[in-house]
């Protein structure tokens, strides 16, 4: 099986470390407007990872996290005059529950930010004693200038770089700060936030350093393969590897980079902060689950494609093709149907890059294949090995 690497920027071997089962860790959401079809995109594509993988043989632990503190957190739970903690247990919740209508494996270790403080203690720690960061005011910083690898995942010029920041949460003009593109490790008390306690002074931590602290809590200072969102890969993975690799003196942090293209609607990117969202569950109400995911991986994950509502409707017809073509009376005992070819193809297919689109035409088929069968043939072969397909891209097959 081969991946498409970020920092590599190329397509590479994807190889477990000995009898270790394969770390793979997904950043998860900010639960404050959980779940719209960008989300889904990300997190199924990361879970038909995970079951092809498995298929082949190999042994996973999957790590996924909540970011339940964080700035748009406490801003989305002013504006609603709810508290912030009671916020982020509601829509975690319901993402969870969109996830389980979709069908999606749930995490060996499905973790919330929170209650991985003391761990984000210890990586800070040593990057203070190292250099690498200053405290100022009660809060702490990593001084990006004193990594000459910063970049390395991203790609974009330093001279790029302070915008994109900007765009995606940086505040350049904190006055704490040595470089407006230094980034909060750890932020000191504000007025009706909520605080931990820490070396210096009542706080809360800042966004890598929460990723940064799960990961390697639960897979070690080396992840197998961490994934997410493309918006993801700066400055919060590069900032992940920044501060990870420089405070455990390992590298790397991540052998493997994996980021699912955005989705848009309406010609923007899909995101709570333009609300042109379009909910999970909206669209559950009318199309079964297969559909859905159909659609879905009918695009390559490193695609940025655009959600259309009328085109869930063809991918459908196709979950209901496929759902006939298990339920067929196998009842024919001459010339069996032979879906080997076929099989092969579906694998070859995930094998490179995770190739749905072509994974879905060897199952759309061999769904055919069945259906247009004689009578008097053998379908009961085909349909094993449809099943066995489908289950790989987590669709039920079910009414």
């Amino acid at each position: 099986m081969q991946v498409y690497d970020t920092r590599s920027e190329r397509l590479e071997r994807l190889t477990p470390r000995g009898d270790t089962p394969l770390g793979i860790y997904v950043c998860g959401i900010t639960p404050y407007d959980t779940t719209h079809v960008g989300h889904a995109f990300t997190y199924l594509t990361f879970d038909v990872f995970i079951r092809y993988a498995r298929s082949l043989g190999m042994a996973t632990t999957y790590v996924q996290n909540v970011t339940d503190i964080d700035d748009d957190i406490l801003r989305k739970a002013k504006e609603l005059g709810v508290p912030w903690n009671e916020l982020a247990e509601r829509e975690t919740a319901k993402f969870q529950r969109d996830m389980a209508d979709l069908n999606a494996l749930v995490p060996d270790h499905y973790v919330k930010a929170t209650d991985h403080v003391v761990e984000m203690l210890a990586i800070i720690e040593p990057l203070l004693a190292k250099g690498f960061a200053y405290e100022a005011n009660g809060s702490v910083y990593f001084a990006v200038a004193k990594d000459p690898g910063f970049g390395k995942l991203s790609h974009i010029p330093r001279d790029q770089m302070l915008a994109i920041a900007n765009e995606r949460g940086n505040y350049p003009d904190d006055p704490n700060k040595h470089d407006p593109l230094d980034f909060v490790l750890w932020q000191a008390a504000a007025p009706g936030e909520p605080t931990w306690d820490s070396p210096f002074g009542l706080g809360r931590p800042g966004w890598h350093i929460e990723c940064s602290a799960m990961a390697t809590r639960y897979l070690g200072p080396t992840v197998d393969v961490h994934g997410g969102g493309r918006d993801l890969i700066f400055p919060h993975h590069e900032s992940e590897i920044a501060q990870s690799e420089n405070a455990f003196g390992v590298e790397p942090f991540a052998r493997y980079w994996m980021h699912a293209g955005m989705v848009e609607y309406d010609d923007e990117k899909m995101s709570k902060s333009l609300g042109n969202l379009v909910l999970v569950s909206d669209i559950l109400a009318t199309y079964h689950p297969d559909a859905l995911r159909l659609y879905l991986f009918s695009n390559h994950y490193r695609t940025s494609w655009e959600y259309r509502d009328a085109e869930v409707e063809d991918w459908a017809s196709l979950a209901d093709d496929l759902r006939e073509a298990v339920e067929f009376p196998a009842i024919g005992m001459e010339d069996e149907v032979d879906a080997a070819n076929l099989t092969e193809r579906f694998m070859n297919a995930l094998d490179d890059d995770l190739d749905t689109p072509a994974a879905i035409a060897a199952l759309r088929e061999v769904g055919q294949a069945i259906l247009e069968a004689p009578e008097e043939d053998d379908v009961r072969d085909a349909q094993d090995r449809l099943r066995e397909m489908a289950d790989i891209l987590g669709l039920t097959l079910r009414s």
